[in-house]
């Protein structure tokens, strides 16, 4: 037997996922620079033209991986019944640590960003070379954060889809989404760990699992199975 919830919960739920989408998709697309893997003394420069705004859209893009913890723990919240918690419940674990751990990494971006705009002005090349050589440990500090957040969330992925595809809590072809997003995530760390740009278009496709995790959720609400088997 099963049976499916679609009220005030679900409606939370799916809203929550849509708007961690806007706000990660739009602070990205909106900000007038994007920092790579690692900061460079190039830019400071660039975010310096525009730092005031540059700033909101990070802090726009920071609460949408908060808001993606939201969501997912909304999720959780209707999903942990038995049997399915048992899978439900730590894939959206994993992906909320992956999340957060990226969130944190962020933060690395925005504050030294900006921070470092204010110490390299009016400063020679030399010395904004000596300044970006004093950061270098925690620029690679900073991009495990990264790696580890991409790995956490893959794992969590790979679970939820499992879980979606045993009790089809939600659409079968969500549930393969899902879990191919979450081994196509970690497959480009393990096997590219060192390939930044490899890896972008994976940010696009999670805002659009976003979407449409929120849009079948508020659509066709989730299914619960009322078994114990």
């Amino acid at each position: 037997m099963e049976q499916i919830k679609k009220d005030f919960e679900t409606n939370f739920t799916g809203w929550s996922f849509i708007a961690a989408a806007v706000l990660l998709w739009f602070g990205w697309a909106l900000s007038p620079h994007h920092i790579g893997e690692y900061i460079v003394a190039s830019d400071f420069p660039a975010i310096g033209e525009n730092v005031w705004f540059w700033i909101w859209m990070y802090r726009i893009h920071i609460f949408g991986w908060i808001t993606m913890g939201v969501a997912l723990f909304a999720l959780v919240s209707i999903t942990t019944q038995k049997p399915y918690r048992v899978v439900i419940l730590p894939g959206a674990g994993m992906v909320i640590i992956g999340t957060f751990t990226l969130a944190i990494a962020a933060a690395y971006y925005y504050n030294f960003g900006a921070w470092g705009v204010g110490q390299t002005a009016g400063k020679s090349p030399s010395e904004i070379q000596y300044f970006i050589d004093n950061i270098l440990f925690t620029n690679h500090y900073v991009t495990c954060f990264i790696r580890f957040g991409r790995i956490f969330s893959g794992a969590g992925f790979v679970l939820l889809g499992f879980g979606f595809l045993k009790w089809k809590i939600v659409s079968n072809w969500l549930g393969w989404f899902t879990a191919i997003l979450g081994f196509v995530a970690m497959g480009i760390i393990l096997a590219i760990p060192d390939n930044f740009e490899v890896y972008k278009p994976i940010f696009h496709v999670k805002v659009i699992w976003l979407v449409t995790m929120g849009a079948v959720i508020l659509k066709q609400g989730v299914y619960l199975p009322t078994s114990k088997s």
